[in-house]
C-alpha cells in the first residue's frame, strides 16, 4: 500500500514537471529598421493564442509550449516564423515587404488588402504617384486606375476638375466621385467664389486644392457598389480615399525638405494671319486693306501666353517615439500658368499626432491641416459671347492694332492688351480641416471609436474692372467690380463598433456604425458700378469697404441691400422674422461707388447615417462581404427621406487550391452586387415651397430699382433619390510571385429616377422644379490592368503598368428630348449644342454637320431634316 501510494505521488509529480516544462511564458520585442513595431501580431502557429504588440513593440504569450512556433506578422512586412525550442524571450526583426506594402488598401472605415478585396478597389502609393507640375491631388493618379477618366475644365492653374469612374450616371447632378479625407467626406461642393470677366464668369476653382500633394500617402479608389455602398447615398459615382502620411516610420525623428522647379509652355498654338497675311486677305475679299491697317505686327497669342516657371518646397519633420508618432509639415507653392496674369499660391501646414494610452488599450489620433490657396487670373470665361474671352478676343484680334494698352481703333471689338492689363480677378481661400478620434479596446476582439470632424473655408473673390476699359457697355468711364464671399462648414460625428474574431479555418470582421453631417453654406454676392479710381486694387479696396460698411449698418437678419443714384438711404430686403421690402436705412458708412447691390445666402443640409458590414473569410480560399447603409436627408421630405442601400459580394481566392500551380501567386474570381444613391446636385430645400427677393441690378446710369419676392422652389412631397443598381465580375492574377499581375471587370451600373429640374405641367405658372422623370441611364463596359517587375531586387526595382477601359454610355426609356449646351454668340440665341434622348449617350453633341463654304464664303451645313435648310 505505501509503495502503490509513493508510486503514485511520484507520477503526479512527474506529470506536474512535465507540464512546467512544456506550458512556459515568452515575451520579446518585435521591431523593423527604425525601431518598435506597435500592433504587431504575435500567434502560436496552430492555435488561437496570440496577442499584439504594445507601443514599445513588446509583447508577451502565457502557456506556450517549448516545441511551438511562433508566427510573427505585421501589414507591410514579411511574416516570420520562429520556433521556441524551449526560450522565454525572442525578439524579432521583421523586413518590410515591399509586394506587401503596395497591396494595402484603405476602404470605407478599415483596411484590407488586395488580395482580400471583395469588391473593385484600387490603391495607388506615393511612390506610384505622377511626378512634375502638380496642382491638386487627384493629378497624382491620372492614368494609373483603370475606368477613371480625370480632366481638367481648363488650363488655368488650380481649375476645377470633371472626374468620372465608370462613366456618368446623372444628368443634373454632379458625376465626381464622394472624397473622404483622413475620415472625413467632404461635401463636393466648391469652396471658391467666382466673379465677372466683364463678357462672362470666371470658372470654379478645384476644391481639393488646399491639399498639398507631398503630405499624400495613398489614394484608394473604389469602383462597385460592393465598396462603396457603405457610403450609402453619396456612393453612386464611386468614392476616392486620401491618407496622409504619418510619423510611424521616422524613429528617433526625421527632417526632410524637398523643392522642385518646373517650366512650362503652351502646348499648341493656332496658325493665326500676321499682318501681311491679313491685310492680303481683306483685300481678297473686298475690303479696304488702308482703312483696317493701324501699323503694327503683333502676334496676339505671344501677347497673352508667357514661359511659366513654377516652384514648390515641402518641409517635414516625423518621430515614432515610441508610445505614438507624429508628423508637422510646412509647404509653400507657386504656380504660373501660360496665359499671362494666371496662377495658383499655395501655403498649408498639417499636424498628423497618434498616441497611446491605458496600456495601448486607447489611441487618441488628431489630424489636422490649415491651408491658404490665393488664385488669379485673366478674363478667361467658358461661357463669354461671340467677342469671346481674352483668347476669343486675341485670336480675332487685327494683327496689325499696338499692343499699348491704351490703344483704341474706335471699334467695338475687345482689345486684348486693353483688357488683360485693364481687369483683375483675384481670389483667397482659407481653410480648415481636423479631425480627431478616440479608440478603445474592450476586449481584444472588440473595439469601439468615436470620430469627430471639422471642415471650414472661406472664400473671397474680388473681380475689377477698371473704367479705363475700351469698348465694355456700362463699363468704360465708370468701372465695375464684384466682391463675392463664400464660406462652407462640415461637421462630422461618428460612432464605430468593430469586432474581428479568429477560428480555426475562418475569420470574421463585423463593422456597425452612426454618422451625422452638418454642411453649412453662406456668403454674399454684391456688385459696385460707378468707381471714384481706375486704380485696380484701389477698386477692390473700396468696394469691399463699401460692402461691409453697409452691411455692419444694419440690425437684424436680411437677406439684401442696395443703394443708387435714385435711392436717398440705403434700401435692405429682409425675410424673416416677417417679409419686409424695401426698408430703409439711413446711410451710415462710406460710399466709394455710385451704386451697389448684395444679396446674401444661409442654409444647412443634414446627413444621418446607420451603417453595417460584415467579412468573412473561410478557409483563406472563401470571402464573403454584406453591407447596408441607412441614410436620412434633409434635401427630401418625410415621405422620402430615407433611403435604404444594400450590397454583397463573393470572392474565390483560387490560388489557395490544391490544384493551382506554385507559379500562380495570384488567383481570385470576384462578384459583387449592390444599390447606391445620389442627392448631388439637387441643393437645398428643392421639395419644398419657397420664395426669396429676386436679382437685383445696377443700371449703367446707377440706377437700382426695387425688385418683389420670386419663387425658387415648389412642393415636390415625392421627390426622392436617385438610385444605381450595380454588377460586378472580376478576376485579379499574378504570376511567379506577381511579378507579371493584373485584373479584368467587366461590369454593369443602371441609374433610375433621374432628378432634374423640369417645367411643371401646364397650365401652371410656377417656375422649373426638381421632380424624378422616368429614364434610367446605363453604364456597362470592362477594364483591364496589366503591370509586369523586370527587375526585383533588394535595391532596384522597375516595371511598366498598363490600363485600358471601354465604357458604354445609353439614355433609356426617356419619352422625350432635352436641348442642353447652350451656345452663345451673335445671332445664335436659343442656339444647342448638345440633346438628350433616348438611345443616345448623356451629354451627346447635337450639331449642325459642316460640308464646306459656298461661293459667298459662308459656310454650308448638311440637310439633315430634308426641309431644304442645312
Amino acid at each position: 500500500m505505501k509503495i502503490t501510494l509513493l508510486k503514485s505521488f511520484l507520477l503526479v509529480g512527474a506529470i506536474l514537471c512535465f507540464g512546467l516544462v512544456e506550458a512556459q511564458e515568452v515575451s520579446g520585442t518585435v521591431t523593423d529598421a527604425n525601431g518598435p513595431l506597435p500592433g504587431a501580431s504575435v500567434v502560436v502557429k496552430g492555435t488561437t493564442t496570440g496577442t499584439q504588440t504594445d507601443f514599445d513593440g513588446n509583447y508577451t504569450l502565457d502557456g506556450v509550449d517549448a516545441n511551438a512556433t511562433l508566427v510573427f506578422s505585421y501589414i507591410g512586412y514579411s511574416t516570420q516564423e520562429v520556433a521556441v525550442n524551449g526560450r522565454s524571450t525572442i525578439n524579432v526583426v521583421l523586413a518590410e515587404d515591399a509586394e506587401a506594402l503596395d497591396e494595402v488598401v484603405i476602404i470605407g472605415y478599415g483596411t484590407t488588402t488586395v488580395k482580400d478585396a471583395t469588391g473593385a478597389v484600387t490603391a495607388v502609393t506615393a511612390e506610384e504617384f505622377n511626378g512634375g507640375v502638380i496642382s491638386s491631388p487627384e493629378q497624382l493618379i491620372q492614368g494609373k486606375t483603370a475606368g477613371v477618366n480625370i480632366q481638367q475644365t481648363s488650363g488655368e492653374p488650380g481649375a476645377g476638375i470633371n472626374i468620372n469612374i465608370r462613366g456618368s450616371s446623372s444628368v443634373r447632378s454632379n458625376n465626381n466621385p464622394l472624397f473622404v479625407v483622413d475620415g472625413i467626406p467632404l461635401s463636393g461642393e466648391g469652396t471658391s467664389p467666382t466673379g465677372d470677366t466683364g463678357n462672362g464668369g470666371t470658372s470654379g476653382k478645384n476644391p481639393l486644392n488646399f491639399l498639398n500633394p507631398a503630405d499624400i500617402e495613398s489614394i484608394s479608389v473604389l469602383k462597385d457598389a460592393s465598396a462603396t455602398a457603405i457610403y450609402g447615398s453619396r456612393g453612386a459615382n464611386g468614392v476616392v480615399i486620401i491618407t496622409t502620411k504619418s510619423g510611424k516610420g521616422s524613429t528617433g525623428g526625421v527632417f526632410e525638405f524637398s523643392s522642385s522647379l518646373s517650366v512650362a509652355t503652351p502646348a499648341n498654338e493656332y496658325d493665326l494671319l500676321n499682318k501681311s497675311d491679313f491685310l492680303d486677305a481683306v483685300e481678297l475679299y473686298g475690303g479696304n486693306r488702308n482703312a483696317v491697317d493701324f501699323g503694327s505686327n503683333t502676334n496676339w497669342q505671344d501677347f497673352i501666353t508667357r514661359t511659366a516657371v513654377s516652384q514648390n518646397q515641402n518641409l517635414s519633420y516625423s518621430n515614432n517615439y515610441g508610445s505614438g508618432n507624429v508628423r508637422a509639415t510646412f509647404g509653400y507653392g507657386k504656380q504660373f500658368g501660360v496665359v499671362e496674369k494666371t496662377s495658383l499660391e499655395r501655403i498649408t501646414g498639417r499636424l498628423n499626432l497618434t498616441q497611446r494610452f491605458l496600456d495601448d488599450n486607447l489611441i487618441a489620433t488628431v489630424q489636422a491641416s490649415i491651408s491658404r490657396v490665393n488664385d488669379a487670373t485673366a478674363p478667361l470665361a467658358g461661357a463669354a459671347g461671340f467677342r469671346g474671352d481674352i483668347l476669343g478676343a486675341s485670336y480675332s484680334a487685327n494683327p496689325t492694332w499696338g499692343s499699348s494698352p491704351s490703344f483704341d481703333d474706335g471699334g467695338t471689338q475687345y482689345k486684348p492688351a486693353n483688357w488683360l492689363r485693364y481687369s483683375q480677378f483675384e481670389t483667397t481661400t482659407n481653410r480648415v480641416l481636423l479631425n480627431g478620434s478616440l479608440e478603445y479596446k474592450i476586449t481584444p476582439e472588440l473595439k469601439a471609436k468615436v470620430n469627430v470632424g471639422y471642415d471650414k473655408s472661406e472664400g473671397e473673390n474680388l473681380s475689377m474692372l477698371s473704367g479705363n476699359l475700351l469698348a465694355f457697355d456700362g463699363i468704360s468711364g465708370v468701372g465695375f467690380g464684384n466682391y463675392n464671399v463664400l464660406d462652407r462648414e462640415n461637421k462630422l460625428l461618428e460612432a464605430t463598433l468593430n469586432w474581428k474574431k479568429e477560428f480555426d479555418n475562418s475569420n470574421i470582421d463585423v463593422l456597425v456604425g452612426y454618422s451625422f453631417q452638418d454642411f453649412n453654406t453662406s456668403g454674399r454676392n454684391s456688385a459696385g458700378r460707378g468707381f471714384g479710381t481706375t486704380e485696380l486694387n484701389k477698386m477692390a479696396r473700396d468696394l469691399k469697404a463699401t460692402v461691409n460698411g453697409a452691411a455692419s449698418s444694419i440690425d437684424g437678419p436680411y437677406q439684401q441691400f442696395y443703394y443708387g443714384v435714385n435711392t436717398t438711404s440705403l434700401i435692405v430686403n429682409r425675410l424673416f422674422p416677417d417679409v419686409v421690402a424695401g426698408e430703409e436705412v439711413p446711410f451710415a458708412f462710406e460710399r466709394y461707388v455710385q451704386g451697389m447691390t448684395a444679396d446674401t445666402f444661409d442654409n444647412t443640409d443634414e446627413l444621418q447615417s446607420y451603417f453595417a458590414r460584415i467579412n468573412y473569410s473561410l478557409a483563406n480560399k472563401y470571402l464573403f462581404t454584406g453591407t447596408i447603409r441607412a441614410d436620412g436627408s434633409s434635401r427630401f421630405g418625410p415621405d422620402n427621406q430615407y433611403g435604404y442601400f444594400p450590397s454583397g459580394a463573393f470572392a474565390w481566392k483560387i490560388n489557395e487550391e490544391d490544384f493551382v500551380g506554385e507559379s500562380v501567386s495570384t488567383l481570385k474570381l470576384r462578384l459583387s452586387a449592390g444599390l447606391t444613391g445620389n442627392q448631388e446636385g439637387l441643393g437645398y430645400g428643392n421639395f419644398v415651397a419657397r420664395q426669396r427677393f429676386g436679382g437685383l441690378g445696377i443700371q449703367n446710369d446707377f440706377v437700382v430699382n426695387q425688385n418683389g419676392l420670386a419663387i425658387v422652389a415648389t412642393d415636390v412631397p415625392d421627390l426622392k433619390w436617385e438610385e444605381t443598381l450595380d454588377f460586378n465580375v472580376g478576376l485579379d492574377f499574378g504570376f511567379n510571385l506577381d511579378r507579371f499581375s493584373g485584373s479584368i471587370d467587366v461590369y454593369r451600373r443602371e441609374t433610375n429616377d433621374q432628378l432634374l429640374r423640369l417645367p411643371p405641367p401646364q397650365p401652371a405658372v410656377d417656375p422649373f422644379q426638381f421632380g424624378n422623370f422616368d429614364a434610367s441611364i446605363l453604364n456597362q463596359g470592362i477594364e483591364l490592368a496589366l503591370a509586369y517587375d523586370f527587375v526585383q531586387t533588394e535595391n532596384t526595382t522597375f516595371g511598366a503598368s498598363f490600363n485600358i477601359a471601354y465604357n458604354e454610355n445609353e439614355v433609356q426609356d426617356f419619352d422625350g428630348a432635352i436641348n442642353t449646351g447652350e451656345i452663345n454668340g451673335q445671332g445664335l440665341s436659343g442656339a444647342f449644342a448638345q440633346r438628350l434622348e433616348s438611345g443616345r449617350s448623356i451629354f451627346s453633341y447635337y450639331m449642325a454637320i459642316f460640308e464646306g463654304f459656298d461661293s459667298d464664303g459662308l459656310p454650308t451645313y448638311r440637310d439633315v431634316d430634308g426641309n431644304g435648310t442645312g
